[in-house]
């Protein structure tokens, strides 16, 4: 395994712990703010304007096949902030009523929610999203710790339109990070607390291909990281490498298709939470920096995945 340093420039800083970057046509990326509840445009000269408030805790965005943001809102954590500024999330919101998938106007900043249960069964922590080439997205349920609980966590297949939902796959220890193989053939999500990654075969629209028992939700493992590491967002390289963004040790944790750590690209603090590709050439990696603030752009040694509504 290669150990490699995130050498980049920042883009900007003083975000409210940023998630969720997605790097938009016009050079522009968009994140959300987690503790300031807010959806966030960073210029090219590193100006922000708000784009909308969320309300809760905004996680992970992705644009939809109709322009539309949609944003995973996770219902808020506590917040302990350090002395030298650095912030981090702490437990359950105090005023916490529960989770939303969340649709953005990007022109007007209007906001809707689209899905806050799956059936019966509420939204706890939604965090991270993906669309497929469909129309469709899948995203995590993180779930929610708090006092001496802890959530057992799902992966959901939805419609833009608001008109379906469906669990995938269950029960996933705080499910982190989703995203596509290039070919649309293999889901793949991390696990925060375990440090894991795991894939399934994409069957049908929503429909995943499971493992038998001994894995707990059906999924293939992938890797893991070196030493205790927790696992947070990730994204997909063109040629099928899987980028996780990673806690504790900050960094990003490369890992090939087939299974195995490729390289650890070490970041300046804990707190490396996500990642997009932008650029022309898809070669520069957005990476959030979310202790600090801060949003950094990194020359990547290989092409990110073109997304489904996004990058073509």
């Amino acid at each position: 395994m290669k150990l490699l340093e995130l050498n980049g420039r920042e883009v900007t800083t003083g975000l409210k712990f940023p998630e969720g970057p997605i790097a938009m046509a016009d050079g522009s990326v968009l994140v959300v703010e987690i503790e300031g509840a807010r959806l966030i445009r960073v210029l090219t000269d590193g100006a922000k304007q708000v784009v909308a408030g969320l309300g809760g805790g905004p996680n992970g965005a992705a644009i939809g096949p109709d322009g539309a943001c949609y944003v995973c809102n996770n219902g808020g954590f506590n917040w302990i902030h350090e002395t030298d500024g650095f912030a981090r999330p702490h437990g359950r919101w105090d005023r916490y009523t529960g989770g939303s998938i969340q649709r953005v106007d990007l022109a007007s900043g209007a906001v809707t929610v689209l899905y806050d249960h799956c059936g019966d069964v509420a939204l706890k922590g939604p965090n991270d999203i993906v669309f497929d080439g469909l129309g469709g997205f899948y995203f995590t349920d993180h779930g929610k710790s708090w006092d001496r609980l802890m959530d057992r966590g799902a992966l959901y297949y939805a419609a833009a339109d608001g008109s379906a939902i469906r669990e995938v796959a269950f029960p996933v220890i705080t499910p982190n990070g989703v995203g596509i193989s290039p070919d649309g053939g293999t889901l793949y999500a991390s696990e925060t607390e375990t440090g894991r990654l795991w894939a399934w075969p994409i069957v049908g629209p929503g429909e995943l291909a499971k493992q038998p028992w001994p894995s707990p939700a059906g999924g293939r493992f992938v890797g893991g990281p070196q030493g205790y590491q927790r696992f947070d967002s990730l994204a997909v390289e063109a040629g099928g490498n899987i980028c996780v963004a990673s806690l504790v040790y900050g960094g990003i944790s490369v890992f090939a298709p087939e299974g195995g750590l490729v390289e650890f690209w070490k970041a300046p603090e804990g707190y490396c939470t996500n990642i997009c590709f932008g650029g022309a050439d898809l070669r520069t990696a957005y990476i959030t920096l979310s202790g600090y603030g801060r949003l950094i752009a990194v020359d990547w040694p290989r092409a990110g995945l073109p997304l489904a509504h996004l990058n073509k």
